[in-house]
C-alpha cells in the first residue's frame, strides 16, 4: 500500500510540475474552440493555393503553403493527442508508438514551423528587394526552391532519425503531458546541443532581427525613393511577415530567452510556471497563422466572409419563424 501511495504521490508531483494551473477542463475547451476553426482555415488556404493556377506559381506563396502543411501533424495529432489526454487523463491507447508520434508533432513539427518562419521573413527580403536574383530559371532554383526543399529536407530527416532511430532508450510516462519526458535523442550532448542551438535559438532570433530589418528597410527605402506604388504591391507581403512574426515572436521569443537562461546556469527552478505558460500558449502560433495567411488572399478572404453572411440570415430565418407558431398557440386556446 505504501509504495503505490508513493507512486501516486510522485505522479501527482510530476504532474504538477510539468502542467499549467489552468484547470484541464478549460485547457481541453481552449484548444478544442481555436484548433477547429483553425483546421478549416488552413485546409481552405492550402487547397486555395494549391487549385488556383495564379496563387500555386507566386512565389511569395510557397513559404506560406509550407508552413501551413508542416503545421497539420501539430493541429491534427499534436492537439488531438492533448485533447485526449485532458479528457482521459492519459494518452491512449497506451503504446509507446503514440509517444513517438506525439514527440514527432510536438517536437519535429513545432520546431519545423519555427525554422521555416525564419525562412519566410529572409525570403521576404529577397523578393522585395533582390526581386532581379528571381527573373530566370537558374536564379529562381538557387534562391528558392532549392532552400526551401532543402529545409524541408532536413527537418523531416533529423527528428524521424532522432525520434525513431537514434539507438537510445526512451521513457514513456503515459499519465503526464507529450509521454512526460523528451525524447532521448535530446540527453545526447551533441544532438540535444544541435537541436536546441541551431533548430529553436537560432531561428527564433534569426526571425527577429529579419523581420525588424525588413520594416525599417521599407521605410528607409519608402522615403529615400518615394515609389508608393512599388510599396503598394508589396503591402501585403509586409503585412503577413509583420503579423506571423509578431504572433511568433510574441509568444515564444521570451520562452526561448528563458531556456537560453537556463542554458547558461540559472537554476531550473526560476520561471518553471511562466516557462509552461509559454509552452501553452505557444500554440495559438499555428491556431492564429492560418488567419493571418488570409491577408494574403483578398479573394479568399471575400468568399468566405460571402458564405458566412449566408449562413447567418438562414439561421435568424428560421428562429424568426419559429417563433410565431410559439405565440399563436396560447391565442388559440384562449379564444
Amino acid at each position: 500500500m505504501s509504495s503505490s501511495d508513493n507512486s501516486s504521490d510522485n505522479n501527482d508531483d510530476l504532474s504538477a510540475d510539468s502542467e499549467v494551473s489552468i484547470p484541464r477542463s478549460i485547457r481541453f475547451w481552449i484548444m478544442l474552440l481555436f484548433n477547429i476553426p483553425s483546421i478549416i482555415c488552413s485546409f481552405c488556404v492550402i487547397s486555395h493555393i494549391i487549385l488556383n493556377r495564379t496563387h500555386r506559381y507566386g512565389l511569395h506563396n510557397h513559404a506560406t503553403l509550407l508552413i501551413l502543411i508542416m503545421a497539420l501533424p501539430i493541429q491534427l495529432m499534436d492537439i488531438n493527442f492533448y485533447l485526449v489526454f485532458y479528457y482521459y487523463g492519459s494518452i491512449l491507447p497506451l503504446k509507446p508508438i503514440m509517444c513517438l508520434f506525439w514527440w514527432f508533432a510536438d517536437y519535429g513539427c513545432y520546431n519545423g514551423c519555427i525554422i521555416l518562419m525564419a525562412w519566410l521573413a529572409i525570403e521576404r527580403h529577397i523578393l522585395i528587394f533582390h526581386d532581379r536574383r528571381l527573373s530566370n530559371r537558374r536564379g529562381r532554383f538557387l534562391f528558392h526552391y532549392l532552400p526551401s526543399i532543402s529545409i524541408v529536407t532536413y527537418i523531416l530527416l533529423y527528428y524521424i532519425i532522432c525520434i525513431f532511430f537514434v539507438p537510445c532508450e526512451n521513457t514513456y510516462i503515459y499519465t503526464l503531458p507529450v509521454c512526460g519526458t523528451s525524447p532521448c535523442y535530446q540527453s545526447d550532448g551533441a544532438l540535444g546541443l544541435w537541436d536546441f542551438i541551431i533548430n529553436t535559438t537560432t531561428p527564433t532570433i534569426l526571425e527577429s532581427i529579419v523581420s525588424i530589418g525588413l520594416v525599417l528597410r521599407v521605410q528607409w527605402q519608402k522615403r529615400r525613393l518615394r515609389q508608393s506604388n512599388q510599396w503598394r504591391k508589396q503591402r501585403r507581403m509586409i503585412i503577413q511577415l509583420f503579423l506571423v512574426s509578431g504572433l511568433n515572436l510574441g509568444l515564444n521569443l521570451p520562452l526561448f530567452i528563458l531556456l537560453f537562461a537556463h542554458f547558461c546556469g540559472l537554476p531550473s527552478e526560476y520561471g518553471a510556471q511562466p516557462q509552461l505558460y509559454f509552452f501553452f500558449f505557444g500554440y495559438f502560433v499555428f491556431f492564429l497563422f492560418p488567419f493571418a495567411s488570409l491577408c494574403q488572399f483578398p479573394d479568399l478572404r471575400k468568399k468566405l466572409t460571402r458564405k458566412i453572411v449566408r449562413i447567418l440570415p438562414r439561421q435568424q430565418h428560421h428562429t424568426a419563424v419559429v417563433a410565431p407558431t410559439t405565440r399563436a398557440t396560447p391565442m388559440n386556446k384562449s379564444t
